[in-house]
Parts: C-alpha cells; structure tokens; sequence
C-alpha cells in the first residue's frame, strides 16, 4: 500500500519532527533573519528568507545528483565550505556591528526607516551566501538527510518531497523570525536600545563563526 508513495510514511515523520527542531533552533540564518527585519523593511525580511530558501534549494538539487556522497569522500571539500561559511559569517557580524554607528542618537530615538543603504539584491545575496556556506547545512544533507532516505525509492522522487518539506519549514521559521525582529524596532528605537541589540546580535554571530572556525580547525587536525 505504501509501496506506491514517493517517501517512506514511517522515515517521513521521523524527518517532519527533526526538521521541526533544527528550523526553530537558533542558528546563523535565523540570527541573519533577526537582523534584516531590524533593518524595517517587509520585503528585504522577505527577500532574506528567499535567499537562504534558494540556497537550501540548490542544495537539495546537488544532493540529488550525490554530492553529498562526494562531501563524505572527499573531506577537504567539507573542511573548505566550514572555512567559507565562518569567514563570511565574520562579514555579516562586521557589517551588523558597524552598521549600529550609523544611528545618531536623534535616529534612535524616533521610528525612521533605515538609512543603511543596501538593495534588496544585497540581501538575497547575503540569505543565500550565509545558508548555502552554513555548516549546519551541509551536516544536514551529509549526515542528517540520508538515514531518511529509502534507497528502494528512486531518489528523484524522494527529494521533492523532501526539500519542499524543508523549505516550507524553513519559510514559516525564517519568516517569523525575521518579522520579529520587525516588530522589535518599536522598542528597539527607544534610545539606545537598538544599537545595544544589533551589538549583541553582531557579536553573537560573530562568536558562532569562531566556534565553527575553532571546530573546523579541530577536525582538519583529526583527520590529518
């Protein structure tokens, strides 16, 4: 009866409540989606969360085709992409700290829009660089993805079902969690509330991008 379906019913729901999980649990993306919604703007919030959905797609896509198989193989192409994603994490946290000394204090104190001049293409970009170089990412389709995987089913059915799952998570997490950090301005430009908020935001990405360097580095010297 279930033969027919393109997952396995039983691994499907095993993959619905670890998805779940890791959409909710904080991490780079969700802390970049914080940050654009302080910047007031619905659609670059909007924009952001189609950049890390783009990426996850593209991501799936490469899955399909075995990548992920090439990952476990080849180890250095892992250690590459952890490196990558830190560094530019170490962007992102450089360019939400900086940004906080762009408000005067008369800024602060009133709602205005944002004055950081950054397109909605500058967003999609930065969505899709901190999903796709995002080290959780590539564990999820290396180590996470594949005991959900039926190998009696053919995989170019399996994974559509798969990454709209995700994504539609993804969507709905990233979404909100990016919509709060929107609501959270109301507050947030009272006094020097919000550039406390973008300092503490900044430099807790920046202290994920340390630990994923200091781990990267770590097993680069195991496998060694």
């Amino acid at each position: 009866m279930f033969a027919s379906l393109p997952v396995d019913p039983s691994k499907y729901s095993a993959f619905l409540a670890a998805m779940l999980l890791m959409a909710i649990t904080p991490g780079p993306a969700n802390l970049f989606c914080i940050s654009t919604g302080l910047k007031r703007s619905v659609p670059r919030v909007l924009m952001g969360v189609f950049g890390i959905n783009s990426a996850t797609l593209i991501w799936f896509v490469m899955a399909a085709f075995g990548l992920h198989i090439l990952i476990t193989t080849v180890p250095v192409i892992f250690h590459l992409m952890t490196f990558g994603g830190a560094l530019y994490l170490l962007w992102i946290a450089y360019k939400t700290v900086r940004a906080r000394k762009s408000h005067t204090a008369h800024e602060l104190d009133v709602p205005t829009t944002d004055q950081i001049p950054q397109s909605l293409w500058a967003t999609w970009k930065d969505g899709f660089m901190v999903q796709f170089l995002n080290p959780k990412v590539t564990l999820f389709f290396t180590a996470v993805l594949p005991p959900f995987l039926d190998l009696g089913r053919p995989m170019t059915t399996q994974m559509p079902v798969f990454a709209a799952t995700a994504i539609g998570m993804d969507v709905i997490t990233m979404t909100t969690y990016g919509l709060s950090g929107l609501a959270l301005t109301q507050l947030l430009s009272r006094g020097r509330n919000r550039e406390y908020f973008e300092l503490f935001v900044g430099c807790l990405l920046g202290l994920i991008a340390l630990l994923i360097l200091g781990h990267g580095v770590a097993d680069l010297l195991k496998s060694a």
